[in-house]
């Protein structure tokens, strides 16, 4: 009798483990390019761990970010939405209003509605609060009130104030005696910023990060009090790390997503301790392989508590790669052979490939077939994929159910595509590539970044072109027109031209 219950259990065990849906787990990487990880060619950098998911699953070569800076990559991650449809999707100040509406749909909320736990750790960028943010009290909204049940986030960035962690809407350590005040317009009298007190400095900064210091490190903005709150920047990782293992183990019982921010390799590269001059390149090389060490704890996690049979994992980044991004770190020094646009030309702030083309990775454990794909896939394809995983009929208009595509069963995904950066956008349709003309520099000096601006049409083919360095718009005028006419179909025609269309033959 005692055995017959006993298989009798493990059967309905069984039985209720197929049944479960399964759990999704975003990881979403801070300026990691496309030629960064070993898995997408680098041969001066080894990730064994994240390539272990990339050997394992989908590994993606035509898979695109929305934007070319965070912000509104991360906006249309979480709301299966272009971000230059809304105005406001730029990059923010640590103290901007929430940027996604509190009745907005998102990823969060179609998941809750499917009985799902939803937990957001590591970087926002995405604004707090309606403006003029009370750091001292509860903040709302909060990533609580746009689909997240919780919440252990940086409000912005780890080179901006206020330099703290913010759990489910509460500033975490905050000594009330000690209130916080930020600013970023100007300084708070007799606090020491990177001008006035270069003695203080641990790092210093080249261009753009001279407010206040925390931590022997310069940032924008400025910030006086919450001495208490203030985070520890080389032990970032791991502190956000232990959150997202321990948030996993306590609802392991039940579908849950996880959006998993790491802040690396954005600046200020702080690597822990153990890291320090591991890599040969400087900061920027050593906290990379510490995000591939972060992410195999992660996933050793997940191994022995049972999940990885079912658990969905998209990694990504949010945008391309740039070296020296406000700091002298030694990134551009010491980068020696490696190459962080893998080939491509651009970087982050760019219209070119290298700002918006990045690592992109889907594993599941049994489910995906290991498999190289060149389908076009977008970020914010995840949210129509991914209510078709879970059984929801939710969706949004920009993105595109290509769950098959995801899961490695097919090669058909999205047609074209339209990429961001700095508020101008270009588009993707197959192998082509149009950038039209605007108006602003063509290469950013301080970050030795191409932007893509031109006063002509741009036409890329990089099925033969990869770096993009032959311009077809002249040679090819009918494919323009085509393209031109196509992008226009999605985008509209109010983009903002700094010359008049040509006149196409």
């Amino acid at each position: 009798m005692f055995i017959s219950l006993s298989c009798k259990a493990k059967d309905e065990e069984k039985a209720t483990n197929k049944a479960k849906k399964p759990n999704v787990i975003v990881i979403y990487m801070d300026d990691l390019g496309y030629g960064d990880l070993s898995s997408y060619g680098a041969t001066e950098i080894k990730t064994p761990n994240i390539d272990k998911l990339a050997n394992n699953g989908v590994r993606f070569t035509n898979g695109y970010a929305t934007s070319a800076t965070c912000t509104p990559s991360r906006y249309g991650i979480l709301t299966g939405t272009y971000p230059w449809r809304n105005k406001d999707a730029k990059i923010l100040p640590g103290t901007a209003p929430m940027l996604i509406g509190t009745s907005q749909n998102t990823l969060p909320k179609m998941f809750k509605s499917q009985g799902y736990a939803t937990a957001v750790v590591g970087k926002w960028h995405l604004g707090l609060g309606t403006g003029n943010v009370n750091w001292n009290e509860h903040i709302s909204p909060s990533p609580n009130e746009v689909g997240f049940d919780y919440s252990y986030i940086m409000a912005a960035t780890q080179d901006r104030v206020p330099t703290v962690y913010i759990k489910n809407g509460n500033v975490v350590g905050l000594d009330p005696k000690d209130p916080i005040e930020v600013d970023y317009d100007k300084n708070f009298p007799g606090e020491p910023t990177a001008i006035s007190n270069p003695e203080m400095l641990k790092m210093t900064w080249h261009h753009g990060h001279n407010n206040s210091i925390v931590n022997g490190i310069p940032r924008i903005g400025y910030m006086k009090g919450g001495k208490s709150a203030k985070w520890n920047d080389e032990e970032m990782s791991e502190n956000f790390l232990a959150q997202a293992q321990s948030y996993v183990v306590e609802h392991k019982n039940k579908p849950f997503f996880l959006y998993y921010a790491l802040q690396q390799p954005h600046v200020p590269r702080t690597p822990s301790p153990k890291f320090v001059g591991k890599s040969g390149m400087g900061p920027r090389g050593d906290v990379i392989l510490e995000a591939d060490w972060i992410i195999g704890e992660f996933i050793k996690t997940l191994e022995k508590e049972g999940l990885l049979e079912n658990t969905l994992i998209v990694f990504s980044s949010d945008n391309g790669p740039v070296l020296n991004d406000g700091y002298n770190d030694d990134a551009v020094e010491k980068i020696g052979k490696h190459d962080p646009k893998g080939g491509l030309r651009g970087g982050k702030y760019s219209l070119f490939e290298a700002g918006t083309r990045v690592p992109f990775i889907t594993y599941w454990k049994g489910k995906i077939q290991p498999k190289v794909s060149n389908a076009l896939v977008c970020q914010i394809d995840l949210f129509n994929s991914l209510a078709q995983l879970i059984g929801s009929s939710e969706k949004t208009s920009d993105s595109e159910n290509i769950l098959n595509a995801f899961l490695g069963k097919s090669e058909q995904a999205r047609k074209s595509l339209v990429v961001e950066a700095n508020s101008n956008t270009a588009y993707k349709e197959g192998n082509w590539i149009l950038i039209p003309p605007y108006k602003g520099v063509a290469l950013n000096k301080e970050v030795n970044i191409e932007l893509g601006n031109s006063s002509d049409y741009q036409l890329f083919n990089v099925a033969n072109d990869k770096a993009e360095k032959t311009n077809l718009a002249k040679s090819n005028q009918k494919k323009l027109k085509e393209m031109i006419t196509n992008f226009e179909k999605i985008r509209g025609t109010d983009y903002k031209l700094s010359a008049p269309p040509l006149e196409l033959k």
